[in-house]
């Protein structure tokens, strides 16, 4: 399992890379398949950790990405011949170095970052899974789409909660942060917003005039438990993206605590929210304030049940070994 070496796996708080490798790594090791993770350091695994990179270079500002993911992936290059198979979840950078891979290669595209990086895609041999259908590229192939699995006991569900909405997710205008004070502020709602400042100008002149203490307020990025406990007592999670996001994660972790998602018709949120079941999606400010009440209104047991159904971890593993067996198939 090549997985990323921005953060930790899993991470202590931001790193959704990190945190699907985890749960898929471990679900494995609990299936009895033998697994190596490649990743930082101070991993937490089940699995035989092999590391370069002492920790995240991104907690790190002595440490250049660039130099240390292709030491990483040079290392697990040259130890590939050892595998059956090596699941990447690390991008395009292994990608442009299919020739020298010693074993077949799966890799989950968790989204792309522009089209200048499509060659690596375009001449690699590697087998590819979407995490959406909605995040296809029409010039590749794809073997499958797999939704990503979540840990249902780390995200128990609540049925009585607080009266706050929740922001959740990095602070950056592509997640609509501002667009969620807004929200609440019409609502008259309290907002509680958790997230790493991706985009610092944007927090200082879109966010932070905003926070109080009170009816907005700002805790940073939270930990694995903070998360459930601020996820699972909100009333609902505002998710008015600015754009085509490719899975949403935070979206599907509040529906595991049973809090519905009230979020913008964009990328994959009409494919991974149920209408009208675990939450609606919307086009803009007006249409969410109109939309809001309806969304408190849902069932927070069946909100948590559909989750769980769809979005279970365990699914996550059955998918990813159908895949792995018909790549070793080939």
């Amino acid at each position: 399992m090549l997985g990323p070496i921005a953060w930790r796996t899993p991470p202590l708080g931001y790193g959704p890379w990190e945190r699907v490798t985890s749960l898929l790594t471990e679900g494995l090791v609990r299936r009895g398949v033998d697994v190596t993770l490649f990743a930082t350091g101070d991993s937490i695994t089940g699995a035989e950790l092999d590391a370069v990179t002492p920790h995240g270079y991104a907690e790190d500002p002595s440490m250049d990405g660039r130099v240390w993911e292709a030491l990483h992936v040079a290392h697990a290059i040259e130890r590939s011949g050892e595998f059956d198979l090596v699941h990447n979840q690390l991008d395009w950078l292994p990608l442009a170095f299919s020739a020298q891979w010693r074993a077949p290669m799966i890799t989950t595209i968790h989204g792309f970052s522009g089209p200048a990086i499509l060659p690596a895609y375009v001449s690699s041999t590697s087998a590819f899974v979407s995490i959406s259908d909605s995040d296809r590229s029409p010039g590749l192939e794809y073997l499958a789409t797999i939704h990503h699995g979540i840990d249902a006991t780390e995200l128990p569900c609540v049925t009585e909660p607080d009266d706050y909405l929740v922001s959740f997710g990095r602070i950056h205008p592509d997640k609509g942060t501002a667009a969620a004070v807004e929200i609440a502020r019409r609502a008259g709602r309290r907002l509680v917003i958790c997230g790493l400042i991706h985009d610092p100008d944007y927090f200082r002149r879109e966010v932070e005039p905003h926070i109080d203490g009170e009816q907005v307020v700002f805790l940073g990025a939270v930990g694995a438990e903070e998360r459930a406990r601020v996820l699972g007592q909100a009333v609902a999670l505002l998710h008015p993206i600015d754009f085509d996001e490719p899975f949403g994660l935070s979206v599907v972790e509040s529906m595991m605590c049973g809090t519905p998602v009230l979020a913008y018709r964009r990328g994959s949120m009409a494919e991974v929210i149920d209408e009208g079941a675990t939450g609606s999606t919307v086009a803009s400010i007006e249409e969410a304030v109109s939309a809001l009440p309806a969304v408190l209104s849902l069932n927070r047991r069946r909100v948590h049940d559909l989750a769980v159904m769809r979005f279970g971890v365990e699914r996550m593993v059955d998918e990813y070994l159908r895949v792995y067996e018909t790549v070793r198939r080939r």
